[in-house]
């Protein structure tokens, strides 16, 4: 049975120069859709000095339970030493500095620096990401997903089958190292671009976007939903260099559809707050100002009464 035909959209290739016209968007520092960097980390105090270690968290699954499709050994080598490497590298780079107390996801919009990045990026960067990734996956995996998630895929991308071609393309295709996101796009978006302008249609929709090296879609204010690692060293062992079957396979047997759902729900629901909040923010603004009209105009009364004697 073929599948049911329907139009295929684009995806959005963001490179790092292209996103160092984004900046950072104020605001975004409260979210945090990965819980890890709010918990795993270990705060001490000496003296007047709070420094803050990144611990390393594993999987949310034993080392195997992803096989046949995902083999112990590339976990271990995964996991086990890159992974492990960013947040030595991370804790070591951090150690001191201003970034020692600061939340993983504020570290990363800070060294992002606008695309003119800082050392601790790619490591900061790197560590979320894995994270996320881990979290993507689960035993079992794959199908697919149903209820809000699955009727906004359907809304945004035509149909499922559309979303499936289109995110295994931005997989496939990423040139070099990287990673391919589906991602939720809020509707405030404070860019200067032709990509995303604002105010846009595009907004408030799922999109599948591939980024470089370490980027991820925080630094350009999205929420991310969802993940694959397209770094080699994230199937290699299993794959050679077969990145397409790697990718497919991701997608048919590991992605764990819940874990996208949940994060699409606190996603939609930290936009809806954003946006509530800047609202407020908006009318107080109109109202300080009003006010603030109000008490010019009666101070030029009173003079013109005064001049009148």
């Amino acid at each position: 049975m073929s599948a049911t035909p329907c139009t295929l959209t684009t995806t959005v290739s963001l490179s790092s120069t292209f996103l160092s016209r984004h900046g950072q968007i104020e605001g975004l520092s409260s979210i945090c859709l990965s819980p890890w960097s709010c918990k795993q980390r270990r705060v001490r105090k000496i003296g007047a000095i709070v420094t803050a270690k990144f611990d390393l968290k594993p999987p949310p699954y034993p080392l195997d339970a992803l096989e046949p499709h995902m083999s112990k050994a590339t976990l271990e080598y995964h996991w086990g030493k890159h992974h492990r490497a960013y947040v030595d590298n991370l804790n070591k780079q951090i150690v001191g500095t201003e970034l020692d107390a600061m939340a993983l996801e504020d570290i990363i919009r800070t060294t992002y620096n606008k695309g003119d990045l800082l050392p601790p990026f790619n490591n900061a960067a790197q560590i979320w990401n894995h994270d996320f990734f881990w979290e993507s996956m689960k035993p079992a995996g794959g199908g697919k997903p149903s209820g809000e998630l699955l009727r906004l895929i359907e809304r945004d991308f035509g149909c499922f089958e559309a979303f499936i071609q289109e995110f295994k393309s931005a997989a496939a295709t990423q040139f070099g190292s990287g990673w391919a996101w589906l991602a939720y796009k809020p509707g405030r978006l404070d860019v200067e671009n032709a990509v995303n302008p604002r105010p846009s249609e595009e907004d408030k929709k799922l999109v599948v976007v591939k980024s470089p090296n370490a980027v991820n879609p925080l630094v350009w204010d999205y929420y991310p939903i969802l993940t694959i690692d397209v770094w080699e060293h994230a199937y290699y062992l299993d794959f050679q260099n077969r990145r397409p079957d790697y990718v497919s396979l991701f997608m048919e047997k590991l992605v764990s559809w819940e874990s996208v759902s949940a994060k699409l729900e606190m996603a939609m629901a930290h936009a809806a707050e954003r946006e509530t909040e800047e609202e407020r923010k908006r009318k107080q603004e109109e109202e300080d100002a009003t006010e603030g009209n109000e008490a010019v105009e009666m101070y030029l009364d009173s003079d013109a009464d005064d001049s009148d004697d």
